[in-house]
């Protein structure tokens, strides 16, 4: 099996459900977005439907490939806790996160989301370089 197989399919899936989103909601899949709808309680059926479809994510490749995905994550509990804060302010200051902005928006050549996906990879990159330069 060639090694690019499941993200070629994982990015087919995502495409396709964000597609289908859009066209049959006239709504963005973006995760920060439905998530804070399910919260608010708007859109209860699409949205639960949406969030309770991505932890699925992980059987649907354990059916397709036999074996579960190999995850590895070498950062420690306190930092993904701090990271994952800072993703959820980044995501609701910036009006959308990675998954609306970068899949969707970009499609739709969308200014704001050319602005916000550089954003988004410019700030990672830096603290990429900031992180590793200071030994972490």
């Amino acid at each position: 099996m060639n090694a690019f197989l499941p993200s070629l399919l994982g990015g087919m899936l995502i495409g396709a459900s964000a597609v289908m989103l859009l066209l049959l909601n006239g709504r963005i899949a973006g995760i920060s977005g439905i998530v804070g709808r399910l919260v608010q309680g708007v859109g209860l059926t699409t949205n639960l439907a949406f969030v309770l479809g991505l932890p699925l994510g992980p059987l649907a490749y354990l059916l397709v490939f036999g074996s579960w995905p190999v995850v590895q994550i070498t950062a420690g509990w306190r930092l993904l806790i701090v990271a994952g804060l800072l993703v959820g302010f980044g995501s609701r200051m910036g009006s959308g996160c990675t998954s609306g902005h970068g899949v969707l928006g970009l499609a739709r050549l969308s200014p704001r989301s050319m602005v916000a996906v550089a954003t988004f990879l410019t700030a990672g990159v830096s603290t990429v370089a900031i992180l590793r330069g200071l030994g972490l």
